[in-house]
């Protein structure tokens, strides 16, 4: 797939992307022509790279897209995407989600100015913000990751309409699978299956000893991570840390389900994200070129705000809970998705 791209017409983020994707390098640090900085440390598969906001990267057309024109096609719209759900010509919907989906449950974004997490550490004496996600500080210093893992920890807060939309997505056999990039659990709280889930930047469910590999459940964490403690392993004293994965780590295997689930795909719906962290992002070019992509966002954001929007391409801008309720309206959901959350709600608090 990748091959098919010419390194010469790269520009170095497409080349993270891709060196990373192929399994092909070693950790790879450079900069583009604005001089952001890339992080590429792929270690024989996919690892979590930071994308600059480069208005030349086309990283959809130039990994994924066949590219060319065609015939004109009528433009689709939010209410012709529902009428084509309802009427079951869309059976197999992929979701990707990102943080925009949980601020409506009070977890701060990781980008917003003012709110977003990356400004609310300075607390922690960082040398830089995304230094509490980098694997060699944690290494060096994890005190920081746990303050912080104690605020998102799993059961502090609970899911909103958008994760319980895409439960009722799976309930009525549409779901083919959701891709999240959020580690608050909140996918797993809303009922959405494990195996309906790729938590592309890992899980608090699980975590590893850093030292002997010895696994974990996330909840055997919980009491240390709540009173401030690192977690340490009662095996070798190593620190146990989350399976969430950091920059300088690969992705998990599942990730790789992309490969069969996106060109299956008839539908792909993108929310609450700013297709910023690759290679996440780039899923969004991995349906095939007849396959709508509809985007529920605040802003437009990837392929949606460069020149290699798709005919088929729906934009739903504004406040994320507001465009899923718009879409489940259309749908005439409205009622049962309404039940949905007000029986989980109902349940959670009988336990």
């Amino acid at each position: 797939m990748a091959s098919a791209v010419s390194s010469s017409l790269m520009s170095p983020v497409r080349f993270c992307l891709h060196r990373s994707l192929c399994s092909r390098a070693s950790r790879t640090v450079s900069a583009n022509c604005f001089g952001e900085r890339i992080l590429c440390p792929a270690q024989g598969a996919a690892a979590l790279c930071r994308q600059t906001n480069s208005p030349r990267w086309d990283g959809a057309r130039g990994l994924f897209s066949r590219g060319g024109g065609g015939a004109a096609v009528e433009q689709q719209t939010l209410e012709s995407i529902a009428k084509s759900i309802r009427e079951q010509r869309y059976k197999r919907v992929v979701v990707m989600a990102g943080a925009g989906i949980s601020t409506p449950s009070g977890i701060p974004d990781f980008r917003s100015p003012g709110s977003g997490l990356y400004d609310n550490l300075q607390q922690y004496n960082l040398p830089y913000a995304e230094a509490i996600f980098e694997i060699n500080f944690f290494h060096r210093n994890p005190e920081p990751f746990f303050a912080l893992a104690k605020e998102l920890y799993p059961g502090n807060y609970r899911p909103n309409v958008t994760h319980y939309f895409v439960r009722l997505l799976h309930e009525k056999g549409l779901l083919l699978r959701m891709y999240t990039q959020n580690i608050d659990g909140l996918e797993r709280l809303a009922g959405i299956p494990p195996k309906m889930l790729v938590e592309a930047h890992g899980t608090f469910a699980t975590a590893t000893c850093t030292v002997c590999r010895r696994t974990y459940e996330g909840e055997e964490l919980r009491s240390d991570v709540m009173k401030g403690t690192v977690p340490k392993c009662p095996t070798c004293t190593g620190v146990v840390k989350p399976d969430i994965v950091f920059f300088g780590e690969e992705l998990p295997q599942n990730f790789f389900k992309y490969l069969t689930d996106f060109p299956l795909a008839d539908l792909l719906i993108i929310m609450g994200t700013s297709l910023e962290v690759e290679p996440f992002a780039s899923l969004s070019g991995a349906v095939r070129g007849s396959v709508p992509r509809l985007l529920i966002n605040r802003d437009l954001v990837g392929p949606f705000a460069w020149s290699s929007s798709r005919p088929h391409d729906v934009a739903q801008l504004g406040d994320v809970v507001s465009g899923v309720e718009a879409l489940a309206d259309a749908l005439g959901w409205t009622q049962e998705l309404k039940a949905l959350m007000e029986n989980a709600s109902t349940t959670k608090s009988e336990e």
